[in-house]
């Protein structure tokens, strides 16, 4: 189910072969050239490029930790906080104009990168295996057809959602 420790490896290699993962890169690339022109001595400017930054490194980081995760609600809680910081980015793109960023030209490639984005993140969710998953309790990070009522499913014996319970159970018996 997860990959093995030595296989860092092969799963970089993975990720670095991702169509999604490669256009991330792009962005990334795109919004780093964008950060260097910023003035930071216009406060509200040096702001919008920090949130730039820390919405557009979530666009790579997150799909890395929804692969290594490997399970459906992991991966669907990362997909959230993708789909957010995407979503952001393009406001930050937006805010820059209202605090005078002169280089307007960029809004647009980010813009249309976001969309090509978007896109193909589509088709990497569409993907997921929705049979390997643990319930989610809130409710949010479910696959269709599975409640955050339903009962753990114990079958395969690698998950036992009582761990803590029966750690401290045992420190009682001494």
């Amino acid at each position: 189910m997860f990959p093995e420790y030595n296989d860092y490896e092969n799963t970089h290699d993975k990720l670095e072969k991702m169509p999604l993962y490669l256009k991330g890169r792009e962005i990334l690339d795109l919004v780093r050239t964008i950060a260097d022109l910023i003035d930071d001595e216009n406060e509200h400017l040096g702001w919008t490029k920090k949130l730039m930054l820390e919405d557009v490194y979530m666009l790579t980081a997150k799909i890395a930790a929804a692969e290594g995760g490997d399970l459906y609600d992991i991966r669907m809680e990362n997909v959230a906080i993708i789909r957010k910081s995407a979503m952001s980015l393009k406001l930050h793109i937006h805010s820059l104009r209202d605090f005078g960023f002169e280089h307007t030209d960029y809004y647009q490639m980010v813009r249309d990168r976001i969309e090509e984005y978007r896109l193909l993140f589509i088709d990497w969710v569409t993907g997921f295996d929705k049979t390997n998953y643990i319930a989610d309790r809130w409710g949010l990070f479910n696959p269709p057809g599975v409640s955050p009522f339903d009962e753990p499913d114990e079958s395969d014996g690698d998950f036992n959602p009582d761990w803590m319970n029966d750690f401290f159970d045992d420190d009682d018996e001494e």
